[in-house]
């Protein structure tokens, strides 16, 4: 059974000031002078509330590779970051392409208690890329799946990629696409520009990314089906989603918070920790993502949270891992990068790290206004706190932040899922205890 909580204060989306009574686990009253009769009172003063984060691009590891992450430490990473729900990538062993296995993750999530977990499907069987995988067993198990990504690997093969456009319609899935021509990026170690010409690395080509977007526009609007672009990086691939959105093609992006801060300039000093697929790009790409999502072309931010053990980044470049830990720090740096900036306010940071990711995905409960009667799934944020991101701020398993040392605005002070308190004060609750 869930506390009764009492927000006194809490600037709703950043505006009004109101009170907010969470009971049963909804949002039963907001207004002045809420009385607190039997609720716990919490002083949220000056507090934006955002309704609770929703990530549609989360690697929890598990099963298989429980050394970099598991259910339990990545819902915890991801309370601590504000996000009450998350989507699982499927590159798990075994590959999450079955039923059995996306509801496995299901209720790893729900023993966990930390947030929402919602399983992405992989697209096709092992993530090899060869044949469907059990699209429509996915989709009508517990589990609900109705995002179905290779993430990781992309799907390259044409006719498959047509094929699984087509299924998906039956039940309104969407593709998301991990845009990467293999043939394009074999032994690719960093963007390819003047920054990996003057290290000596195999350059990773915008036009790599960008030709499998071209492809997937036109086959999803032949086939009138939802594509989702996942961690769209270059200035060249915000054109042609602005292009095809003005062709009327169901699509969809994303940007990861690395991609709207970091450059590759950042790789000089051949620290793994920057190392990611996609590669960090230039200036003049963060800024063409930065108006992409300011102007609504890119449509939702996702974390793209990746996991490894220290040895697979405390090595030299060529050899490390790609991937960096992003769920305790993503609205820090959108705050940075988007709101500090001007670019974005905070109903804006509602849209793109809550409603729509959770309308992308079909995720029920979730990404809903901060209204009377709407489930009690809610961040509260301290847009006027400042420090230093350090070891202490990360709850997963793994450290492969790139964040590590750099300062960053604001604090999430709570975290509420579904009615109860996951973060107090801006310290993680030990559920259970």
């Amino acid at each position: 059974m869930t506390e009764s909580l009492l927000f006194r204060g809490a600037k709703i989306l950043g505006t009004d000031s109101a009170d907010v009574l969470v009971r049963d686990g909804r949002i039963a009253e907001i207004g002045s002078r809420v009385s607190s009769a039997g609720a716990r009172v919490i002083d949220a003063d000056g507090l934006v509330a955002l309704p609770g984060l929703v990530d549609l691009h989360t690697h929890l590891r598990e099963p298989g590779y429980e050394a970099s992450e598991t259910v339990l430490s990545g819902t915890r990473a991801a309370a601590a970051g504000g996000f009450t729900a998350v989507f699982a990538m499927p590159n798990t062993s075994p590959v999450a392409d079955s039923a059995g296995v996306v509801e496995q993750e299901l209720a790893l999530g729900e023993a966990a208690g930390y947030a929402t977990v919602q399983p992405i499907g992989a697209v096709t069987v092992g993530q090899k890329g060869e044949r469907l995988a059990e699209l429509g067993a996915m989709a009508s198990s517990r589990a609900h799946v109705r995002v179905f990504s290779d993430d990781g690997f992309c799907v390259w093969d044409p006719l498959i990629m047509r094929r699984a456009l087509e299924y998906v319609k039956a039940f309104d899935g969407v593709i998301a696409q991990h845009a990467q021509d293999p043939r394009l990026t074999e032994g690719a170690q960093l963007n390819e520009g003047a920054v990996s010409a003057e290290l000596g690395l195999a350059g990773w080509p915008a036009v790599a990314e960008e030709s499998i977007i071209a492809r997937d526009i036109l086959l999803a609007e032949h086939v009138g089906s939802r594509l989702h672009v996942c961690h769209l990086s270059t200035a060249g691939s915000v054109e042609l989603i602005r292009w095809a959105k003005k062709r009327g093609v169901a699509v969809t992006a994303e940007v990861t918070p690395h991609h709207l801060l970091l450059t590759d300039e950042l790789a000089r000093g051949y620290d793994a920790r920057f190392k990611v697929n996609p590669p960090l790009r230039t200036q003049e790409d963060v800024l063409a993502v930065r108006e992409g999502l300011a102007d609504g072309t890119i449509d939702i931010v996702a974390t793209d949270h990746a996991p490894h053990p220290s040895e697979a980044k405390a090595c030299e470049w060529q050899a490390a891992a790609n991937g960096m830990v992003g769920l305790e720090s993503a609205v820090r740096v959108v705050h940075q990068a988007m709101v500090q900036t001007g670019l974005l306010d905070w109903s804006d940071v509602a849209r793109v790290m809550s409603s729509a990711p959770a309308r992308i995905g079909s995720l029920a409960g979730h990404g809903t206004p901060i209204e009377v009667g709407q489930p009690a799934e809610l961040t509260l944020y301290d847009a006027d706190a400042q420090g230093v991101f350090a070891e202490t701020d990360l709850h997963g398993q793994s450290t492969n932040s790139p964040y590590l040392g750099r300062e960053l605005p604001g604090s999430v002070r709570w975290t509420v899922h579904r009615g109860y308190t996951t973060v107090e004060d801006g310290v993680l609750v030990e559920l259970g205890s």
